[in-house]
């Protein structure tokens, strides 16, 4: 792809932006109901989404937890398991809207990034269930062929979200004053380094901090995607 295709960036996350709910904590309930995980993990992944709600958690503990929950095992273990949970958690949770605005984005030929704090595990196949080729998601560390339960390099979280995307930007042949022209959907406050990054910046559901910062900046909100509240 030449960086002459790729004239506007229109970047989405995937929790509670496209996705109605959050994916970590799905993927946690899914694994809980198959008997794949201790079901001490319950409590843990409850709190867990309350402290990333409130902007509270810290990248490292967050990333870890979820990336615990694959240990020892192979990706070929765990790619039914991928499958299955995107039919029975994910495709009903994308709602048309969703689905409309990417491609709206899509026919005005824009460059589509998905880039989510979720690990690849996750990420890899919602991305697929939404037609993105492009996505960016928080790595997982394999040691001969199994999940460590460990992270990879940089957590696509907060101030790594904008990192990954710089990063992604030099292997795309692109400056970073791309971000001057993109749009970047999401719900959270967590992704405030990079939505303070793009020229569009849209709010979609957002949080209470989100909502406060884009009312004070003059942010487009989404309560309803497709429907930008004044």
């Amino acid at each position: 792809m030449t960086p002459q295709s790729m004239t506007t960036l229109a970047l989405f996350d995937l929790d509670h932006t496209l996705l109605d709910g959050d994916g970590d904590d799905l993927w946690c309930r899914f694994l809980l109901r198959h008997g794949l995980v201790d079901a001490g993990m319950q409590n843990q992944n409850e709190q867990m989404g309350a402290d990333y709600r409130a902007g509270r958690v810290s990248v490292e503990a967050f990333s870890d937890f979820y990336a615990s929950l694959l240990a020892g095992r192979t990706p070929a273990e765990w790619a039914p398991w991928q499958a299955r949970f995107v039919a029975e958690e994910i495709r009903h949770r994308l709602p048309e809207a969703a689905r409309a605005l990417v491609t709206s984005h899509r026919a005005a030929g824009h460059v589509l990034v998905l880039t989510t704090a979720s690990n690849s595990v996750i990420a890899e196949r919602s991305a697929a269930e939404l037609g993105f080729t492009n996505w960016l998601s928080t790595e997982l560390e394999l040691v001969n062929g199994v999940f460590t339960g460990q992270v990879r390099g940089l957590p696509n979280m907060r101030e790594g979200k904008l990192h990954r995307m710089h990063a992604w930007l030099v292997e795309q042949d692109l400056p970073p004053s791309a971000l001057a022209g993109a749009w970047f959907y999401s719900d959270s406050i967590n992704d405030l380094p990079l939505l303070s990054s793009v020229g569009h910046p849209v709010a979609v559901n957002p949080d209470v901090m989100l909502r406060q910062h884009a009312a004070a900046n003059g942010w487009r909100v989404l309560d309803v995607l497709g429907k930008i509240a004044a």
